[in-house]
């Protein structure tokens, strides 16, 4: 198979070790997946989450390149709404300097929390709402390359001394409102499936292509898919395993997230759902790639030739800490 083999992790709060954990584990598990093999290790950004335990993922992207020898680290990603575009260049270009040829940096639109967060993370001043994105993202760009235009009054600053290293830069999107906008400016492209599988269709990779091609730009354009995986010895435990998730993410659609439950609280829940639910949840485990390690990767192949890419992400999110480990060892192990 020529499928490459990276991860998004959201520092899950696992419900087999204390809250305050949740970091660590990060690490341990970035640790392992280097001595795997696996291609990258990207952390997420959420804020007011009692699920995801990582708002400021430039700090774990400096420690786990620090603890790791080969895998490329990055943000999957850095919720750029919040956030000067100088001062993300700053942080990057840094962590590309002191780490070369492996920092990535990934930015999204979405807020990545609650209004709230959003306002206090803005404060004193009113948030953006992903209104100045499009600008933003250009900015960024420009100071990444030093190629701030003439005409603009930032063009004198120098982001650090010298204009090289830098990070590969990626636009994550789910659902196509971004694609246009990444190829436009050079970004290249994550596609997030594990948010919206209903949405996420391969012309979203051809309408940023197009407009890549449109633009000009010189260099070969990279692009991944992410995808919600859960892999277990049996694809019965898997499916148990991946319960957690699958309801974590149904409870958050309706607006009544709690803590995350243990397979077998999810099971009692199921069996005391209404049929409408019980079909909302299954369609919902429906866009997940679940089962043994064959069957995960088989999946994969085939998800390979219809969006015509090779590099996968996987976002595993489970009760225990150990089925998350296993569940990238067995896939590694079989691929």
């Amino acid at each position: 198979m020529n499928i490459k083999l990276s991860v998004v992790d959201q520092s899950p709060v696992h419900g087999s070790h204390s809250r305050r954990e949740a970091p660590e584990l990060t690490l341990e598990l970035a640790r392992m997946c280097d001595e795997l093999g696996y291609h990258r290790y990207w952390v997420a950004e959420h804020h007011d989450s009692i699920h995801f335990a990582n708002p400021c993922p430039e700090i774990l992207v400096a420690t786990i390149a620090a603890q790791t020898r080969r895998i490329r680290v990055g943000s999957g990603g850095v919720m750029l709404s919040h956030y000067s575009p100088l001062k993300v260049a700053e942080c990057f270009r840094m962590l590309a300097t002191l780490y070369p040829d492996r920092i990535d940096l990934g930015v999204g639109r979405a807020p990545g929390g609650s209004g709230l967060s959003s306002a206090a993370l803005a404060y004193p001043y009113r948030p953006l709402h992903g209104d100045a994105y499009e600008q933003q993202a250009q900015l960024l760009g420009q100071f990444l390359d030093g190629t701030v235009p003439a005409n603009n009054p930032f063009h004198s600053l120098s982001v650090m001394p010298d204009n090289e290293p830098t990070p590969e830069r990626w636009m994550l999107g789910s659902s196509g409102g971004s694609a246009g906008l990444a190829g436009k400016l050079g970004y290249d492209l994550a596609l997030a499936r594990f948010i919206a599988p209903d949405h996420c269709h391969p012309s979203i990779f051809e309408g940023w292509q197009q407009a890549w091609q449109k633009a000009g730009h010189q260099r070969q354009p990279n692009k991944l898919l992410g995808i919600a995986c859960i892999c277990a010895e049996t694809e019965a435990e898997a499916k148990l395993r991946a319960g957690t998730a699958v309801y974590r993410k149904m409870t958050a659609q309706q607006g009544t997230p709690e803590n995350f439950l243990t397979p077998e609280q999810v099971q009692d829940r199921y069996r005391q759902m209404s049929p409408s639910a019980q079909a909302d949840y299954d369609h919902i485990l429906s866009g997940y790639t679940v089962g043994t390690a064959d069957q995960c990767l088989a999946e994969m192949e085939q998800l390979s030739q219809t969006f015509d890419c090779q590099e996968f992400a996987l976002v595993t999110v489970t009760h225990s800490h150990y089925d998350r480990m296993e569940s990238y060892r067995l896939l590694a192990r079989h691929k």
